[in-house]
């Protein structure tokens, strides 16, 4: 008979044919064992190596099982399975598989079988004994644990660099608008025009707030806001931006009007609150800055750390993001200062889409409370709608662990009903920048990355939630989305690194954010920007 062994390790059968002589020789402790043990031994080899890939090398990538080395794997198996001693596999296997083997016993090595048929074949063609066998097992499965290790670092640095640069069809169409705005007097017209301006003080309307640096993106979500409102002409965008976008900004919103919307740019600098004294979010990114570089010592320092899972690796590169050290990222936390004439606004992220009037956001009543957010613990996406405190805090530091429960429920930004009123009569603002102070006291050990964490503690006990619709999660970090659940929904998010305006983009996804754009208007046809 034969020994069929399943490419992916599945099943095991045994086909008449050439007995099990002519298969494989093993010399067992030294004694030779019956055709029907060898035969069960092999069953259990089979199956060993079944465990050792899924267990040690998949679980090792994903980081979610506290056994992700192979020496882990044998204490976890031990001389026994199921209740029953296997007589056929003598201790030693087990032995050798406890002991680990380091990043360099491996390095220069090529007699180590790259694939299962290679080590069936070797095992075949060679008498060796329980222990050789054991051994041979272990240098297989580290090597491929090593390199799907590095194979999942690569993936995560690729995917870094390629959400933190800035695709040069973007960077020409900020050059192109910019250019626009010094030569065409038609690219610098006041936004909005001098009758309109009183609406942007005038609670009558219904007042959006979107902070971007990204005219494209920008251009995105007022083109999906206004097209699906049902009242237009009440609905005032304002939009924030910083002092190097402003040019190609205005230029875009001043030849693409949107009437009979009203459409306000204005940069950081022409706010008066802003250029008055100390503005403690922008003392606090920069010195977050200096404690980033200090403390990352760049991409290059966290790829090259050998002992750190792949999923740690990736959290620190995703904190090297220029997002999490933007202005137009902490903004928000200003809200009250920016529009003090202003009763509530809806804030919108600049990778958002708009796929219904957002009008009856006015009649949510917040109870008191002043941010009105999805939240993110229940939902039936487990991979998006799964966050607690714990996903975003560090819970084993005692600064955490005494003020917060790491079980509760988080909630979301992207698109928040901010009641401006409540707001100013709480301690918010000193909260979120007290926290944050602390954090970089602590060498970010209070969260890794991102303006959520600190949100999330200066928002404690200020959250109403609002209906999943109205807000729909994790269109850039995850392509298992429905296109059906996603089109269904109020708001969609890409929140994540595939960003719709970037080439990792998700393709069934991006056509939602797509179609907003007209891709026959002269700036994006130069700039060369296509649907897909």
């Amino acid at each position: 008979m034969q020994l069929h062994i399943s490419p992916s390790l599945r099943h095991v059968t045994v086909l008449p044919g050439k007995g099990v002589r002519e298969f494989i020789k093993v010399n067992v402790g030294g004694k030779r064992v019956s055709y029907r043990m060898l035969f069960y031994s092999l069953l259990f080899f089979t199956f060993l190596l079944r465990f050792v890939f899924v267990l040690s090398t998949i679980d090792t990538i994903d980081g979610e099982t506290k056994c992700s080395t192979l020496g882990c794997l044998g204490k976890r198996l031990g001389p026994r399975i199921l209740g029953r001693r296997l007589d056929s596999v003598p201790e030693v296997i087990y032995q050798v598989l406890k002991e680990p083997l380091g990043q360099d016993d491996l390095k220069g090595r090529n007699d180590i079988p790259q694939t299962l048929d290679e080590f069936m074949a070797e095992v075949k063609d060679a008498k060796l004994d329980a222990k050789t066998f054991a051994l041979k097992l272990r240098e297989m499965v580290t090597l491929l644990e090593q390199r799907t290790r590095t194979a999942k670092i690569q993936e995560y640095l690729y995917r870094h660099v390629a959400s933190s640069s800035i695709p040069k069809q973007l960077h020409c169409l900020a050059l192109r608008l910019a250019n626009e705005h010094s030569t065409n007097a038609a690219a610098r017209l006041q936004l909005p025009t001098p009758e309109l301006v009183p609406a942007l003080v005038d609670n009558s309307y219904f007042h959006f707030v979107l902070a971007s640096d990204n005219v494209l993106a920008a251009a995105v979500v007022a083109n999906s806001l206004v097209q699906n409102a049902l009242r237009p002409q009440k609905f005032v965008l304002h939009i924030i931006t910083d002092r190097k976008t402003y040019s190609p900004m205005q230029a875009w919103f001043s030849l693409h009007p949107f009437s009979p919307a009203i459409i306000e740019v204005k940069a950081l600098h022409h706010f008066d609150w802003f250029t008055k004294g100390k503005v403690p979010v922008l003392e606090a990114m920069e010195k977050d800055q200096r404690v980033r570089l200090q403390f990352r010592g760049g991409s290059s320092a966290i790829v090259a750390n050998n002992t750190e899972k792949p999923v740690v690796i990736a959290a620190k590169l995703q904190a090297l993001s220029p997002k999490y050290n933007s202005v137009m990222n902490h903004i928000r936390i200003h809200l009250p200062e920016l529009f003090p004439s202003l009763n509530k606004v809806v804030f919108l992220d600049d990778d958002i889409v708009v796929q219904t009037d957002l009008s009856p956001l006015w009649d949510v009543d917040l109870n008191r409370k002043v941010n009105g957010a999805v939240e993110t613990c229940r939902g039936e996406d487990k991979f998006v709608m799964s966050k607690r405190f714990k996903s975003y805090l560090n819970f084993s530091h005692p600064l955490i662990a005494n003020n917060f429960d790491p079980n509760e429920c988080a909630w979301a930004y992207g698109m928040n009903i901010f009641d401006l009123e409540a707001w100013r009569k709480t301690n918010i603002s000193l909260t979120y920048h007290y926290w944050v102070e602390q954090n970089l006291k602590s060498d970010l050990s209070l969260w890794q990355l991102g303006t959520l964490p600190p949100g999330l503690i200066a928002f404690h006990g200020h959250v109403h939630v609002i209906d999943p619709f109205w807000h729909m999660l994790g269109l850039g970090y995850q392509d298992n989305t429905s296109v059906a659940d996603a089109k269904s929904a109020g708001v969609i998010h890409f929140n994540g690194r595939a960003k719709p305006w970037l080439d990792i983009a998700f393709p069934q996804l991006r056509p939602l954010w797509a179609k907003y754009i007209n891709f026959s208007d002269k700036f994006i046809k130069g700039c060369h920007i296509r649907a897909s």
